[in-house]
């Protein structure tokens, strides 16, 4: 029953990773690049606009005896190291939208793209990938806004699932070690992004879905803090929660949506152990001696151990209560979320053979609010979505389990320095996940970062009006990570977080990037109501 139970809970937790396309930098003819980092020189290639260089190693291979280990720094190499290809991305299962999986444990690269010329030293924005089990740094395609933003932008690969995250009682500071990774990349980043043209003195973190919770992490986690300078998170936060079958039918409440308690998970790592016939003295011994198909043939074992442990010398004490206490890096901030977050997830749940129609939505609604589903009802009726369910529950997920955590996070954070709030509300973007054809996309988890990692084949898809869009947030995110502030000329103002609960809503065409009154748009107050 607990293995079904954990099954379960991993399918719901696995968060997507964006679905865009690894891009080429070699091609007949393209010019080289060379830096000379601390522990050697590396060639990229020049482009039109461009410098890239791939597959930089910013840590030791977690192989071996170092599996599970905290990171090392990378070893030394004499000559010039071809830096024009992705280093392997980190183990993982193949899966329809993230790719076709990987084997390689030898994965702890970054990659680094900058403007073809700089002039000083630039601001680096370093990005987290999201799902936190299937993904890497090198599909998102950083050129243009390098290029148009004038910033230096480094995406990296990092262990996850049980790679990354796994515990055992026998592991200290087990749980986190993905974590530890980004961290290892940030302090790279500090000795030697000077070499590509970036300021160490001036890093902007940033991640979507898992990758933002990681950045939040990455805020209250003691050693990361110092290793940079501001933060901005994308539909990801340490306080969310989750009512019963908001993400699976089978799932109950979630309090700690996107963490365990260090207890939980050793003692899940230890029954995982126990299963694939590891126990006893030398359980770890045994579990680093197993080939890595046969960890990742365990059930659902990349989503089981997906979430990041608290309890640790990494993550002392909840995140969510680190950031109601104010323990937290004071840095400028930026966050924000999609339209229509849950979208997603209820698409999921009717490929997975669950959707939500007529028949399921009271039901559902009993589930996730008991003696309140009456309220939620009368407050979310199906005759305001034409009958639609999935639309609907969409609609009550998104505002109760999404805008309520994130206004509140957000106002915590606005409460100790500057945080600008916003709100992606194109609700018709290129769909990039096969939604079911009763169900509009809306402006979906995920969709806002292809409008920032803008590859030449999205801008194909994209109006006229989207492509401006997309050119706007470029602007306000690389000014933010310049300055701490996002305003630049020739974009609309956009006022801090604060009493006045002002969100800068980012839709296109006119007037389309303009303050929103979130809290009545998510009808916050009921949520509020509800509570007390």
């Amino acid at each position: 029953m607990r293995r079904r139970r954990l099954i379960a809970v991993a399918a719901a937790l696995a968060l997507l990773a964006t679905g865009m396309t690894a891009y080429a930098t070699e091609g007949d003819g393209m010019n080289r690049a060379v830096a000379d980092t601390g522990y050697g020189k590396v060639r990229g290639t020049i482009e039109a606009a461009n410098r890239v260089f791939q597959g930089i190693p910013y840590a030791a291979p977690p192989v071996g005896e170092r599996r599970w280990a905290p990171p090392a720094e990378p070893g030394t190499w004499k000559g010039v190291r071809d830096a024009t290809k992705p280093g392997s991305p980190c183990p993982q299962l193949p899966t329809p939208y993230g790719g076709e999986g990987s084997l390689d444990e030898d994965c702890l690269f970054l990659n680094v793209t900058t403007p073809r010329h700089t002039k000083g030293p630039l601001p680096v924005m370093v990005w987290i990938h999201g799902n936190g089990s299937i993904g890497s740094g090198d599909v998102f395609d950083a050129r243009r806004l390098a290029a148009q933003g004038e910033v230096v932008v480094v995406t990296l690969n990092y262990r996850m699932g049980v790679f990354g995250a796994y515990g055992h009682p026998d592991l200290p500071d087990s749980g986190t070690m993905g974590l530890q990774d980004q961290r290892a990349a940030l302090t790279w980043v500090r000795g030697n992004i000077g070499a590509f043209g970036g300021d160490p003195a001036n890093v902007t973190l940033f991640g979507v879905s898992f990758g933002a919770t990681a950045t939040a992490a990455h805020m209250v986690a003691p050693a990361s803090r110092g290793l940079f300078d501001k933060a901005i998170m994308h539909s990801g936060f340490a306080t969310m929660d989750a009512p019963a079958g908001a993400l699976y039918p089978q799932l109950g409440a979630i309090e700690h949506f996107g963490w365990k308690t260090a207890a939980e998970n050793r003692d899940v790592g230890a029954m995982v152990a126990a299963e694939l016939g590891c126990e006893g003295p030398s359980a770890l011994e045994c579990l680093r001696g197993k080939e890595v198909e046969e960890l990742l043939a365990y059930p659902e074992v990349m989503n089981i151990f997906q979430t990041y442990a608290f309890g640790n010398r990494e993550l002392p004490v909840d995140p969510a209560v680190s950031l109601a206490e104010g323990d937290f890096a004071n840095v400028p901030v930026m966050a924000g979320a999609t339209r229509d977050e849950h979208r997603t997830f209820v698409a999921i749940r009717a490929l997975s053979g669950h959707p939500m129609n007529e028949t399921a939505y009271e039901p559902a609604l009993r589930q996730a609010f008991g003696v309140h589903a009456e309220a939620v009802a009368a407050e979310y009726p199906l005759t305001d979505y034409d009958g639609n369910a999935g639309l609907a529950f969409a609609a009550v997920m998104t505002d109760r389990m999404w805008a309520k955590n994130i206004h509140r996070q957000n106002a915590l954070i606005a409460a100790r320095g500057p945080l600008y709030f916003f709100e992606f509300a194109d609700r018709e973007p290129p769909e990039e996940f096969p939604f079911p054809e009763d169900l509009p996309s809306g402006a979906y988890h995920n969709a806002d970062i292809s409008y920032l990692f803008r590859s030449p084949g999205f801008d194909g898809q994209l109006r006229p009006g989207q492509r401006e869009l997309s050119d706007t947030m470029i602007a306000y995110w690389t000014a933010f990570a310049r300055t701490g502030d996002p305003n630049t000329d020739g974009a609309p103002q956009w006022t801090p977080f604060g009493d006045d609960g002002t969100v800068q809503s980012l839709a296109p065409g006119d007037g389309g990037i303009a303050p929103v009154d979130y809290a009545e748009e998510h009808r916050l107050g009921f949520w509020a109501g509800l509570d007390s």
